[in-house]
């Protein structure tokens, strides 16, 4: 199981609360229509500023629900590993709104950039070197991070409103339980501990593929995982490494 994925520990090492309790409670659901709207985009803006404080929150993605703090922030990480209890020797990845955005936070080959501007955004972790000035808490001490960039449109606007600040990309999940698709089955001591949870329903659930295109790996196979191992190949004339099948 690679270490690169906000989605990995449903599978016990690596793999929100249960329902409000106000239903017009902003961002956490109960409301319909432009109302709806509205209160979500209050969450968002919430969930922003929260990051913006070192704080943790909620947020959906086009797979799960993550697990959001400042990436650049060590405090900010270390709090992220303390309310998954997740190993620190286990890096996360990172979450930004573009591909662009991504660069500065990281060192991606000529191929690397090629794949994400055909992937991204969607459900790929793509593993590319780090940049030296993100923290050694969200790297593990590697010289390497994932980015994420997720196709989905509340992810994408979170991830906006705290440019230039990358996002940590990581499941909200108590590690070696579940993932979380819905926040009515958040973990009730994850929910206590995160500032805002953004509630856009229920998501698909799917595994991202996590793939480093410059050493021709796919860590693991999931969405998409056809479709980037024939563009793998065909971009660089030989099968990639397939860890997972």
């Amino acid at each position: 199981m690679t270490e690169f994925d906000e989605t990995s520990e449903s599978d016990a090492e690596d793999a929100s609360e249960t329902g409000p309790d106000d239903a017009n409670d902003p961002g956490l659901g109960g409301t319909s229509g432009a109302a709806a709207e509205r209160d979500l985009d209050d969450a968002i803006d919430a969930a922003a500023d929260a990051i913006g404080n070192g704080e943790a929150v909620v947020y959906p993605t086009e797979t799960v629900y993550g697990l959001g703090a400042d990436a650049t922030d060590p405090a900010a990480v270390e709090r992220v590993f303390e309310v998954k209890g997740r190993d620190r020797s286990k890096p996360l990845s990172l979450g930004v709104p573009s591909v662009d955005a991504a660069r500065r936070y990281s060192r991606p080959s000529d191929r690397a950039l090629r794949f994400m501007r055909a992937f991204l955004p969607g459900p790929v972790t793509v593993v590319v070197d780090a940049d030296p000035s993100l923290p050694e808490a969200l790297t593990a001490g590697r010289d390497r991070v994932g980015i994420r960039i997720p196709d989905h449109e509340v992810a994408l606007a979170l991830f906006e409103r705290v440019a230039p600040t990358p996002v940590t990309a990581t499941s909200a999940n108590v590690s070696g339980s579940p993932s979380v698709t819905d926040v009515s089955t958040l973990d009730p001591g994850l929910r206590d501990a995160v500032a805002v949870v953004v509630d856009a329903g229920p998501t698909p659930g799917t595994e991202s593929t996590v793939v480093d295109p410059e050493r021709n790996v796919v860590h693991r196979r999931g969405a998409m995982a056809d479709a980037i191992v024939a563009w793998l190949e065909d971009d660089g004339g030989a099968a990639p490494t397939v860890e997972d099948g």
